[in-house]
């Protein structure tokens, strides 16, 4: 990210009263993650240390301090969708898309992370793809999302199509999908 593209975050929200957070997340937003040159920029202009700016960014689950893939899966493993199957839903993404959660596939294309609740209980187990939240997911339903995620747009409707993968896929999410058009 260049130094410009971070002056002109901090010029939207100059004078803005707490705009920490609000700064963290453009940077974010444009560059994906908040890379170490980043944080010390942000330090330097809002005249705060390096560890206040750190500490915030650590704070809030919604920033990443490692790059993320181009789409993030986030899964539910809090106490009610634990007991309806969150468990065996994320050892099967680990095992699909060949990295474990809090994870980037190598070719950039997902991030696997858990997280312990995210207040749709009586609809787990509950997987997020780029904010599209999806109930009740089994193992067609998994299908159906990796392959409709590689397609670029994942829609939160329940079937059970078979996946099909699709030729652009990138190398990972191909892989993961013809283990699972398999039944692996």
């Amino acid at each position: 990210m260049s130094d410009d593209t971070i002056q002109a975050i901090f010029e939207r929200h100059a004078g803005e009263h707490g705009e920490l957070i609000s700064i963290l997340q453009d940077i974010q937003a444009e560059h994906g993650y908040l890379s170490e040159q980043a944080l010390r920029m942000v330090a330097a202009h809002r005249q705060r240390s390096l560890v206040d700016v750190y500490g915030v960014a650590t704070f809030y689950r919604c920033f990443s301090l490692k790059p993320r893939g181009r789409h993030l899966l986030t899964a539910c493993t809090g106490t009610a969708c634990h007991v309806r199957g969150a468990a065996q839903l994320v050892a099967r993404l680990e095992q699909e898309l060949g990295v474990k959660a809090g994870e980037t596939t190598p070719d950039g294309q997902f991030t696997l992370e858990r997280v312990n609740c995210l207040g749709a209980c009586a609809l787990g187990p509950i997987l997020v793809v780029d904010g599209h939240y999806f109930s009740r997911v089994d193992g067609a339903e998994l299908k159906r999302i990796l392959t409709s995620t590689c397609g670029q747009r994942a829609k939160p409707l329940k079937s059970a199509r078979p996946a099909v993968v699709p030729r652009k896929a990138a190398p990972a999410a191909r892989k993961a999908l013809a283990r699972l058009a398999v039944g692996g």
